[in-house]
């Protein structure tokens, strides 16, 4: 059996967390010292005591053997959505309710049937002349249309404002509209599935274009395989999505979606135009396993149910 190892802080009655993001709750006593590898054989929580000092270490255990494909690359899912139910976590109860739109109905779901492969090869050519224009030293770049942030070496710039009217020759209005279309559907996919209210929905940040490949992270924004929980690392997120603009083991091998359970790890392989959305609470851990060949192209698209959160559809200035 093959385990992650991710130190935690301890920082109330039971819930742990992993550089402030939520990883599992549970109910232990911490008042006497825990064997590390019979509590990892269970594959729960491993723990070590250090008296007199404040926090406890702690490591959160998953299987990397026991893996359930939830969608395959070489499968179409479509007309209709491929549907998982997970039971609601508590995150939720932390944050004012809007009913029509907050979680009820918690979990996750894949489909291929929103955006065509066509659609998504058009944003993918949009991402790519986007973020050759830049780019990160390490192995994740982002791209995000509605703020004009761009990854450019070790930092970001505003795309807008450091490229001025050259964007004109980059972008069309045809471009942002294909975006803005395809963002409305994805909308109305998870509105559908979760039996939501579309129109109390609202888009969020950060939504924006990933572009990553094996090179080697150079800062910490580049380590975008770390375990998180949507909705603890960003507080707005409610329903969280990602559109797929490239092909698991074709176009990149590693990079599959990762949803970390307590009995199992269950993936997603990117396909072209394959949309995976989920509740963005804890009851959806997740990571992004790391590219070891080629590149993966992808837009996270997000929302809440807080209109103060809300953000526009870009517009070419």
């Amino acid at each position: 059996m093959h385990f992650f190892l991710y130190k935690t802080q301890f920082l109330g009655h039971k819930t742990l967390f992993f550089r402030d993001i939520l990883l599992l709750q549970v109910e232990v006593s911490l008042s006497h010292s825990f064997s590390f590898a019979s509590l990892c054989s269970e594959g729960m929580l491993c723990g070590r005591d250090r008296p007199g000092e404040d926090p406890v270490d702690w490591w959160l255990c998953s299987w990397s053997d026991i893996t359930e494909v939830l969608a395959s690359q070489r499968e179409l899912v479509s007309p209709e959505p491929r549907v998982f139910t997970v039971q609601c976590s508590e995150d939720y109860e932390n944050h004012k309710r809007y009913p029509g739109c907050t979680p009820q109905k918690c979990g996750r779901a894949v489909a291929d049937g929103v955006v065509t492969r066509e659609e998504a090869q058009v944003l993918r050519r949009l991402a790519e002349r986007g973020l050759a224009l830049a780019g990160s030293e390490g192995g994740a770049s982002i791209l995000d249309l509605h703020s004009g942030a761009l990854s450019m070496g070790k930092q970001f710039v505003n795309i807008y404002r450091y490229f001025g009217d050259q964007i004109g020759d980059v972008f069309t209005p045809e471009d942002f509209q294909l975006y803005r279309d395809v963002r409305g559907r994805i909308q109305a996919i998870i509105a559908k599935t979760f039996g939501l209210d579309p129109t109390l929905m609202y888009l969020t940040k950060p939504t924006f274009f990933s572009r990553i490949n094996s090179t080697a992270a150079k800062t910490q924004h580049d380590e975008y395989w770390h375990p998180h929980i949507d909705k603890v690392t960003y507080g707005s997120f409610d329903y969280t999505s990602l559109l797929y603009l490239s092909d698991y083991d074709s176009d990149f091998t590693g990079g599959r979606f990762v949803f970390m359970d307590q009995n199992g790890n269950r993936t997603v392989e990117p396909r072209a135009g394959r949309v995976s959305f989920f509740s963005s609470g804890s009851e959806n851990l997740h990571r992004v396993e790391k590219v070891t060949w080629g590149t993966r192209y992808a837009i996270t698209v997000s929302f809440t149910c807080d209109p103060a959160h809300a953000i526009a559809d870009p517009t070419l200035p």
